[in-house]
Protein backbone atom coordinates (compact mmCIF):
# COMPACT_ATOMS: atom_id res chain seq x y z
CA UNK A 1 0.00 0.00 0.00
CA UNK A 2 1.49 3.43 -1.32
CA UNK A 3 0.41 6.56 0.74
CA UNK A 4 1.50 9.76 -0.93
CA UNK A 5 2.17 13.08 0.56
CA UNK A 6 1.53 11.67 4.41
CA UNK A 7 2.88 14.26 5.83
CA UNK A 8 -0.11 16.32 4.72
CA UNK A 9 -2.72 13.57 6.42
CA UNK A 10 -4.99 15.13 9.06
CA UNK A 11 -4.31 14.01 12.58
CA UNK A 12 -7.79 12.46 13.04
CA UNK A 13 -7.06 10.43 10.29
CA UNK A 14 -3.18 9.90 11.52
CA UNK A 15 -5.02 7.98 14.66
CA UNK A 16 -7.62 5.81 12.53
CA UNK A 17 -4.68 4.41 10.18
CA UNK A 18 -2.11 3.81 13.39
CA UNK A 19 -5.15 1.44 14.77
CA UNK A 20 -5.13 -0.28 11.24
CA UNK A 21 -1.48 -0.71 11.19
CA UNK A 22 -1.16 -1.67 14.49
CA UNK A 23 -4.20 -4.41 14.64
CA UNK A 24 -3.89 -4.89 10.54
CA UNK A 25 -7.36 -4.89 10.40
CA UNK A 26 -9.78 -2.43 8.44
CA UNK A 27 -13.34 -1.81 7.93
CA UNK A 28 -14.31 -0.28 4.82
CA UNK A 29 -16.38 3.15 4.73
CA UNK A 30 -20.05 2.06 5.09
CA UNK A 31 -19.69 -1.39 6.30
CA UNK A 32 -19.32 -3.54 9.19
CA UNK A 33 -17.26 -6.14 9.11
CA UNK A 34 -13.53 -6.40 9.89
CA UNK A 35 -10.97 -7.60 7.26
CA UNK A 36 -7.77 -8.58 7.83
CA UNK A 37 -5.14 -7.07 5.67
CA UNK A 38 -1.38 -7.97 5.11
CA UNK A 39 0.76 -5.68 2.94
CA UNK A 40 3.80 -3.93 2.84
CA UNK A 41 3.35 0.00 3.92
CA UNK A 42 5.33 2.70 1.73
CA UNK A 43 5.04 6.40 2.48
CA UNK A 44 6.17 9.56 0.55
CA UNK A 45 6.33 13.13 1.97
CA UNK A 46 7.97 16.17 1.14
CA UNK A 47 7.64 17.52 4.35
CA UNK A 48 10.16 16.62 7.72
CA UNK A 49 8.21 14.12 9.61
CA UNK A 50 10.59 14.61 12.59
CA UNK A 51 10.01 18.37 12.89
CA UNK A 52 6.51 17.96 11.94
CA UNK A 53 6.00 15.48 15.06
CA UNK A 54 8.07 18.40 17.24
CA UNK A 55 5.19 20.83 15.60
CA UNK A 56 2.29 18.55 17.34
CA UNK A 57 1.30 18.04 13.70
CA UNK A 58 2.48 14.55 13.37
CA UNK A 59 1.41 11.87 15.53
CA UNK A 60 5.07 10.66 17.12
CA UNK A 61 3.10 7.41 18.05
CA UNK A 62 3.01 6.41 14.07
CA UNK A 63 5.89 8.72 13.27
CA UNK A 64 7.56 5.52 14.63
CA UNK A 65 5.49 2.96 13.38
CA UNK A 66 6.44 4.43 9.90
CA UNK A 67 10.15 4.71 10.37
CA UNK A 68 11.36 1.69 8.49
CA UNK A 69 14.11 2.45 5.70
CA UNK A 70 14.31 6.07 4.97
CA UNK A 71 15.07 6.40 1.44
CA UNK A 72 15.96 10.09 0.89
CA UNK A 73 15.41 11.53 -2.68
CA UNK A 74 17.78 14.34 -3.53
CA UNK A 75 16.10 17.63 -4.87
CA UNK A 76 16.54 17.49 -8.83
CA UNK A 77 18.57 20.72 -8.67
CA UNK A 78 21.85 18.53 -7.58
CA UNK A 79 21.02 15.31 -9.86
CA UNK A 80 23.18 16.87 -12.39
CA UNK A 81 22.35 14.60 -15.58
CA UNK A 82 19.84 13.07 -14.17
CA UNK A 83 17.54 16.53 -15.32
CA UNK A 84 18.73 15.38 -18.91
CA UNK A 85 17.78 11.77 -18.58
CA UNK A 86 14.24 12.58 -17.23
CA UNK A 87 13.76 15.43 -19.69
CA UNK A 88 14.48 12.91 -22.99
CA UNK A 89 12.34 10.47 -21.56
CA UNK A 90 9.30 13.05 -20.75
CA UNK A 91 10.07 13.96 -24.40
CA UNK A 92 9.94 11.02 -25.87
CA UNK A 93 6.83 9.79 -23.48
CA UNK A 94 4.87 13.00 -24.94
CA UNK A 95 5.80 12.33 -28.47
CA UNK A 96 4.54 8.73 -28.25
CA UNK A 97 1.02 9.74 -26.53
CA UNK A 98 0.21 12.53 -28.97
CA UNK A 99 1.77 10.50 -32.31
CA UNK A 100 4.37 12.74 -32.89
CA UNK A 101 7.92 12.63 -34.71
CA UNK A 102 10.54 11.93 -32.29
CA UNK A 103 11.64 15.46 -30.97
CA UNK A 104 15.85 15.88 -30.16
CA UNK A 105 16.97 17.64 -27.10
CA UNK A 106 19.66 20.51 -28.28
CA UNK A 107 23.02 21.32 -26.77
CA UNK A 108 21.77 24.61 -25.79
CA UNK A 109 18.41 23.57 -24.18
CA UNK A 110 20.66 20.97 -22.16
CA UNK A 111 22.82 23.39 -20.68
CA UNK A 112 19.45 25.67 -19.94
CA UNK A 113 18.13 23.12 -18.13
CA UNK A 114 21.19 21.76 -16.37
CA UNK A 115 21.52 25.75 -14.80
CA UNK A 116 18.18 25.99 -13.87
CA UNK A 117 17.05 25.25 -9.89
CA UNK A 118 13.76 23.47 -9.83
CA UNK A 119 11.57 24.60 -7.67
CA UNK A 120 8.99 22.62 -8.58
CA UNK A 121 11.31 19.33 -9.04
CA UNK A 122 10.14 16.38 -11.41
CA UNK A 123 6.37 17.67 -12.19
CA UNK A 124 8.09 20.73 -13.11
CA UNK A 125 10.57 19.85 -15.10
CA UNK A 126 7.79 16.86 -17.06
CA UNK A 127 5.96 20.39 -17.65
CA UNK A 128 8.51 22.38 -18.95
CA UNK A 129 9.34 19.91 -20.96
CA UNK A 130 5.98 19.45 -22.98
CA UNK A 131 5.35 23.21 -23.21
CA UNK A 132 8.75 23.36 -25.28
CA UNK A 133 7.77 20.27 -27.16
CA UNK A 134 4.81 22.26 -28.30
CA UNK A 135 6.62 25.01 -28.78
CA UNK A 136 9.38 23.37 -30.74
CA UNK A 137 9.53 23.81 -34.44
CA UNK A 138 10.53 21.10 -36.87
CA UNK A 139 12.75 18.39 -35.15
CA UNK A 140 14.24 19.62 -32.23
CA UNK A 141 13.70 21.72 -28.93
CA UNK A 142 16.24 24.47 -28.79
CA UNK A 143 16.87 27.11 -25.63
CA UNK A 144 14.14 29.56 -27.00
CA UNK A 145 11.59 26.92 -26.35
CA UNK A 146 12.29 26.25 -22.64
CA UNK A 147 10.58 28.75 -20.83
CA UNK A 148 10.83 29.42 -17.29
CA UNK A 149 7.77 31.08 -14.95
CA UNK A 150 9.44 32.65 -11.66
CA UNK A 151 6.72 33.76 -10.16
CA UNK A 152 5.78 31.56 -6.95
CA UNK A 153 2.22 31.57 -7.51
CA UNK A 154 2.94 30.16 -10.45
CA UNK A 155 6.33 27.99 -9.62
CA UNK A 156 3.45 26.52 -6.70
CA UNK A 157 1.59 24.82 -9.64
CA UNK A 158 3.90 22.38 -10.20
CA UNK A 159 3.32 20.49 -7.13
CA UNK A 160 -0.15 19.85 -8.22
CA UNK A 161 -0.62 17.25 -11.19
CA UNK A 162 -2.50 19.06 -13.71
CA UNK A 163 -2.90 18.26 -17.03
CA UNK A 164 -0.32 19.67 -20.06
CA UNK A 165 -3.25 22.12 -21.07
CA UNK A 166 -3.85 23.60 -17.91
CA UNK A 167 -0.45 23.91 -17.61
CA UNK A 168 0.13 26.28 -20.75
CA UNK A 169 -3.16 27.96 -20.00
CA UNK A 170 -1.38 29.01 -16.67
CA UNK A 171 1.76 29.83 -18.68
CA UNK A 172 -0.16 31.96 -20.93
CA UNK A 173 -2.04 34.08 -18.17
CA UNK A 174 0.82 34.96 -16.91
CA UNK A 175 2.93 36.65 -19.31
CA UNK A 176 -0.47 38.27 -20.68
CA UNK A 177 -0.90 39.57 -16.99
CA UNK A 178 2.96 40.64 -17.30
CA UNK A 179 2.63 42.17 -20.07
CA UNK A 180 -0.83 44.22 -19.95
CA UNK A 181 -2.52 42.00 -22.26
CA UNK A 182 -0.08 42.49 -25.44
CA UNK A 183 -0.37 39.26 -27.35
CA UNK A 184 2.07 40.60 -29.96
CA UNK A 185 4.69 41.10 -26.89
CA UNK A 186 3.41 37.70 -25.18
CA UNK A 187 3.82 35.84 -28.77
CA UNK A 188 7.57 37.21 -29.21
CA UNK A 189 8.18 36.53 -25.27
CA UNK A 190 7.03 32.92 -25.84
CA UNK A 191 8.41 32.10 -29.12
CA UNK A 192 4.31 30.99 -30.02
CA UNK A 193 1.67 32.52 -32.43
CA UNK A 194 -0.63 34.57 -31.98
CA UNK A 195 -3.17 32.57 -33.29
CA UNK A 196 -2.21 29.95 -30.56
CA UNK A 197 -2.76 32.81 -27.21
CA UNK A 198 -5.93 33.95 -28.98
CA UNK A 199 -6.93 30.02 -29.35
CA UNK A 200 -6.16 29.85 -25.04
CA UNK A 201 -8.46 32.86 -24.65
CA UNK A 202 -11.31 32.17 -26.43
CA UNK A 203 -11.25 28.25 -24.56
CA UNK A 204 -11.01 30.28 -21.35
CA UNK A 205 -13.78 32.55 -22.60
CA UNK A 206 -16.09 29.73 -23.46
CA UNK A 207 -15.53 27.87 -20.46
CA UNK A 208 -16.26 30.81 -17.83
CA UNK A 209 -19.52 31.05 -20.14
CA UNK A 210 -20.16 27.57 -19.74
CA UNK A 211 -19.70 27.83 -15.65
CA UNK A 212 -21.93 31.17 -15.78
CA UNK A 213 -24.38 29.34 -17.44
CA UNK A 214 -24.21 26.00 -14.79
CA UNK A 215 -24.28 28.47 -11.78
CA UNK A 216 -27.47 30.10 -13.35
CA UNK A 217 -29.48 26.51 -13.42
CA UNK A 218 -28.22 25.59 -10.09
CA UNK A 219 -30.12 28.76 -8.95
Amino acid sequence: MFLDEIGEMDINMQSKLLRVLQERELSRVGGNQVIKIKCRIIVATHRILSDEVKKGKFREDLYYRLLGLPIQLPPLRIRGLDIIVLAKHFINEYCKENKLATLNLSQSAQTKLLKYEWPGNVRELKAIVELACVMADYDEINQDHIQFITSTNVENIFNKELPLKEYTNTIIKHFLDKYQSDVILVAKKLKIGKSTIYRHLQAEALAKHKAELLAEQMT
